[in-house]
């Protein structure tokens, strides 16, 4: 990619965040992918999640919800440290008495790196949706699996200029635990589901084999063999650049990568796998106005009402 065409990218980014936040969707900051919704996104948003819930009751899934923060020993059981140390988000505080709270609020006056002065708590932020599902079923599964239905809060450190990475955002996922040929067809099943869905409220989609980006040397080979495998699949739109579609849906066969940490068997005995569908909330919601404009009142009425806006 030239230098021109670097800064071509940037500005059709640029560009989207602030028509974006001129007319009140989303509210900005100080900090790159860091935002807050106004009125309009939040609309959108509560009729998206209600489509994406009725969608998944023909699986009759378990409704679960979880605090946007998961215990240390469990993430650390994810192999998310090894895969994506880049987007870790530590939950660190102070745990010191007077004689430290005073040298914090000296360092404080000096203008100095106060953080320096916190300590790790037990605590880390949550990455993905279904994370916090694994640790609670660890043991015996019953015939036919098990099949949720999580909304949840994620944070990822990647602050960018495109409007559609976001450091926090939120994941509505559909996860099925079962045998390798049940957590295959779930995953097969709703690749083609979301795309419907999403080409019901008026986006313009396509299918994709993808790959996580698992960080450094090792995560490239990482990356090869699942794309090899095609165990990742994203359902992308255009957001932003025309040029470049990005990934609002993400259907993936984790095979026992997360079922062997927590202990989760078949009815049978055997390993469990795990499969999910993941909806990125404000990726989709973002694709709808850039889609059909910033003004609700002007969406195609069918639109507007499949989502009760």
């Amino acid at each position: 990619m030239t230098d021109a065409d670097a800064t071509a990218v940037v500005d059709c980014y640029q560009d989207l965040r602030d028509r974006l936040i001129h007319a009140g969707v989303l509210i900005g900051s100080t900090v790159k992918g860091l935002y807050g919704k106004g009125a309009a996104f939040v609309h959108v948003f509560d009729g998206l999640d209600a489509l994406v819930t009725e969608a998944g009751q023909v699986d009759q899934p378990e409704l679960m919800r979880f605090p946007p923060l998961l215990p240390r020993e469990h993430f650390v059981r994810t192999d998310y440290v090894r895969s994506f140390p880049d987007l870790i988000g530590s939950v660190h505080s102070f745990l010191g008495g007077d004689r430290e709270h005073a040298a914090l609020l000296q360092t404080l006056a000096d203008d100095g790196p106060w953080s320096t002065e916190l300590d790790p708590t037990e605590l880390v932020l949550v990455p993905a949706a279904c994370y916090p599902i694994y640790p609670t079923i660890s043991g015996i599964l019953p015939r036919g699996g098990r099949t949720f239905d999580v909304l949840g809060s994620c944070f990822r450190h990647e602050g960018s200029d495109d409007p559609a990475r976001m450091m926090t955002f939120h994941q509505h996922e559909f996860v099925h635990v079962g045998t390798p040929e049940s957590a295959l067809a779930f995953r097969n099943r709703w690749l083609e589901r979301s795309q419907i869905l999403m080409k019901s409220i008026g986006l313009d989609v396509a299918d994709e084999v993808a790959n996580d980006p698992f960080f450094g040397r090792a995560g490239r080979m990482l990356a090869a063999n699942q794309r090899g495998d095609a165990l990742k699949f994203e359902v992308v739109a255009t957001v932003a650049n025309p040029e470049k579609s990005t990934a609002i849906v993400s259907c993936n066969c984790h095979q026992d990568h997360l079922t062997i940490p927590f202990g989760i068997n078949t009815h049978d005995g055997g390993v469990a796998h795990s499969a999910c569908v993941g909806f990125g909330m404000e990726r989709i919601v973002l694709a709808l106005f850039a889609r059909h404009g910033m003004d609700l009142e002007l969406w195609p009425r069918e639109y507007r009402s499949r989502l009760g806006v």
